[in-house]
């Protein structure tokens, strides 16, 4: 059987982070002597590296003002972390989808914005960390839509785009699996709407992860 990669987005498509990120991104904000922008505009940055999504909440910001916010969410951040304040919950059946497909001998990847960091703990708390053969973050790679993660994981896993699918929750997700000439899928239960990630290039959207886990 030719090896079959299922790269995964983290945050909208395997837990949900957005309480966290959007608090955390008010207090850098505040903390900056700025106003705080809307929520639910934070919510659909999620999946960009930090420094984009600050700038595309702020585009008026100039470079020394984003990378202070940047550098105050970061701070912000880890502190919520090192006191246990984190709330980043699996979404429900996504533990066995993900089990399920590695008995199925599909490899098993993650492409997101968040940190090194925040990635390996994020899994490593749910206990899924040793699921996946890559990992690809922010930390080392331009921001989503570009395809150099994506492009990675192809890379690390020892297979072509035609062997692999990306699974995300937003349009950068799917505009950076078109880049890379891999299938995209969406998933309903995230950041972006459905009709938005069908527009920017995915072929089928998941209502959960049972369903999920029947389209692949």
């Amino acid at each position: 059987m030719n090896p079959r990669l299922a790269v995964f987005d983290c945050d909208g498509t395997l837990v949900d982070g957005q309480a966290d990120v959007c608090d955390t991104m008010e207090q850098a904000f505040t903390l900056a002597g700025l106003p705080a922008p809307d929520r639910n505009e934070v919510r659909r940055t999620v999946g960009l590296s930090l420094s984009r999504a600050v700038t595309s909440l702020s585009p008026e910001l100039d470079g020394g003002a984003a990378d202070e916010v940047v550098e105050l969410y970061k701070q912000a951040f880890f502190a919520r972390r090192k006191e246990g304040l984190l709330y980043e919950p699996l979404y429900d059946g996504i533990a066995e989808l993900l089990n399920s497909l590695h008995s199925q001998g599909w490899l098993l990847a993650v492409a997101t914005g968040k940190s090194d960091r925040g990635l390996n703990a994020c899994l490593a708390n749910h206990g899924i960390l040793d699921l996946f053969v890559s990992l690809q973050t922010a930390d080392r790679h331009p921001s989503k839509p570009h395809p150099a993660m994506l492009e990675a994981a192809l890379f690390e896993a020892g297979v072509t785009p035609g062997q692999a699918v990306m699974i995300g929750d937003t349009s950068f997700d799917m505009v950076m699996a078109r880049d890379a000439r891999v299938r995209a899928m969406g998933v309903a239960w995230g950041y972006h709407t459905p009709d938005e990630l069908l527009e920017a290039g995915a072929e089928a959207i998941a209502a959960n992860p049972v369903n999920l886990g029947e389209l692949l």
